[in-house]
Formats: structure tokens, sequence, C-alpha cells
């Protein structure tokens, strides 16, 4: 099978052999496609996974092996998450199930940019679901981010009717938009780019350029989905006193927040990472009912074109890149 696994920083196509069961419990399933994430990105970017190492989690793909007691079955196309909390340490009962040694562990393997991966019988009972027939195989592939935009829409408690701000309309920031308003939240986006404005526009959210922004704008909810250093002064300059920033990005040089604008200001600053299970049941609805539009987010590139594919999304050229697999 074909795998792109990273070599020197980048993703080069190699040949491995096809995964099989071998008696684990689970699934073989054939990956149609996968969503490149900013993570994986940063991944590459700071050495982050180990030389050989195949990335990739926003799985799009048809189940060929099976061996498990479940009510999917074999020709079921599926999406799936990569973690998976226990459910039961300290993180999990307080809420911080990203932060649990068992969702750490927890993986696809060998990684989402393969032909073909092994699903275990813990992810199939726990973060798969067929993919709905009116999403194409690039829209349901938005199913595992969305969750991971949905739960940090979860972890600010916003009231209905509050007031959000959403700092970076990548595909991150359009899909944390699209959410809150799904959730009854007012909202409004900033970028620099005019195409993002343009596209947040059209999806019916009100959304300005960072430096033509009203200096009266004082948000409930900060939602920082911009990865850029200048995205810290921009939260603290429009959330009103008493708000709450919500990071979901980090930053280059890693600058903090000013000690005494939290303090004199009695703002609320968190961050929020990846999804729950019940989250990305939520995430699945939403987009099932098209309350949130991934249409078109998407440019499509052959796995052997995955290295353009990242070079093309650090150059701002595309929103978001689909990586296609296989038919």
């Amino acid at each position: 099978m074909k795998v792109a696994q990273i070599e020197n920083n980048i993703l080069v196509v190699k040949d491995r052999e096809n995964e099989t069961l071998c008696g684990r419990k689970g699934a073989i399933v054939k990956a149609y496609g996968c969503g490149l994430c900013g993570s994986d990105i940063v991944k590459l970017k700071h050495n982050l996974a180990k030389e050989g190492s195949v990335l990739g989690h926003e799985i799009v793909g048809r189940i060929v092996e099976l061996n498990t007691d479940t009510d999917f079955k074999i020709g079921d196309i599926i999406v799936t998450s990569h973690h998976i909390p226990c459910g039961k340490c300290e993180y999990c009962k307080n809420g911080n199930v990203s932060m649990c040694r068992h969702f750490k562990e927890t993986n696809i393997k060998p990684g989402g940019f393969s032909e073909y991966v092994f699903v275990s019988e813990e992810h199939l009972k726990n973060v798969a679901y067929p993919k709905p027939q009116n999403l194409t195989d690039d829209e349901a592939a938005f199913y595992e981010p969305l969750g991971c935009c949905i739960r940090a829409i979860h972890r600010a408690s916003l009231n209905e009717n509050s007031t959000a701000l959403v700092i970076g309309l990548g595909s991150i920031g359009i899909l944390m938009a699209q959410a809150l308003k799904s959730f009854g939240i007012k909202v409004i986006g900033c970028d620099l780019i005019s195409a993002r404005i343009d596209l947040l526009k059209k999806l019916g959210i009100e959304a300005f350029h960072v430096n033509e922004m009203c200096e009266s704008i004082k948000a409930d909810g900060v939602f920082m989905t911009s990865g850029s250093d200048k995205a810290i002064p921009t939260a603290l300059k429009y959330v009103r006193d008493g708000g709450k920033i919500l990071v979901f990005s980090s930053t280059p040089q890693n600058f903090g927040y000013q000690n005494n604008e939290i303090y004199y200001r009695e703002l609320t600053v968190l961050g929020s990472y990846s999804p729950s299970p019940a989250v990305l049941k939520e995430s699945l609805e939403l987009l099932k009912t098209k309350q949130v539009k991934v249409n078109g987010l998407s440019d499509i590139y052959p796995l052997e074109q995955i290295q353009k594919a990242i070079n093309d999304t650090v150059d701002n050229k595309i929103l978001k890149a689909y990586i296609k697999i296989s038919e």
C-alpha cells in the first residue's frame, strides 16, 4: 500500500505492506481520503513526529475487513476520529478529555495518509459513524475538525445571544464562526485576507478586515483561531471587560497574555484542543443538516501531491486541503 511518511521534515510517498487484522479486534478501512490538518503541518515544521511516521486523522473510508461485534459491516463507508478518552480518569471526570493519557495513546494506524488503516474495536464503538449520504467525502472529512470547534464553544460557555469574535478565518475560523451561529450566538469574524472575509459574508456572518474593525466592538467571547502573534493583542483589544478569550491556536513566538490585563479586567483565558465522542456526534449532525456548510472549502490533491498541498496551505494559496487517496 502507498503511504505518505515523514522524511527530513517533508512527506514522501512510499510503498509498505498492507495493513491486516492479524487477529486484532477492529476493522481494516480502505481510505478514500483524509483532510490535511494544521496540526499535521505543525508536527512537520517543529519536528514533533518521528521519522517514518504517517500523519493524518480526518479520515473517510470503506470497511474491507472486520473482526468485532459491531453494527458496521464490510462495505460501509465511515468517518472516524483518532483519539478516545477513557471516561474514567480525573482528566475525563473534570472535562479535560484531551489531557486523558488513554486519549493521547489511541490512534489510527499507521495514519490517515495511507491507502489502508487499522481502526480498532474501541474506535468503531466510540468515534466512528456511517458517512451521511448527503455529504461528499471531502465534506465528511470535516467531521473531526468541526468537533474540535464545538468542544471549544462548549468550554467557553457563552450565553445564547452573546457576541463572539473569531480572529482568523482559515478553515477552522470558518467552521468556528458557523458553529457559534448554530448555538444562537451573534458572530463577527476578522482576517487580513479579503477572500476569506468575503467567504464568511457569503455564509451570512458579519466579517471585517482586521484593520477596519470598529473600535466599539466588545465581544463576550473571542475565539483565537489565528496562529499569528498579533492575534493576542487583537483579542485583548476587542474582548469586553469580564469576557473570555478561547485560545485555539499556537503562536510562533509563544508570547503570553499580559498579567495585568487579565487581573484588572477580570478576563478568562482558556484553551481547547480535541473533541470528545459526544461532541463528535454533534459535529456530524451539524454537517448533515447543513447548519455548518463546508461545500467548496477544500481543494483536492492526490496523495502523490501531498507535499504540494502542504506548501499551498502554508503559502495561503488555499484554505484547506483534502488528500484523495483512493476511489
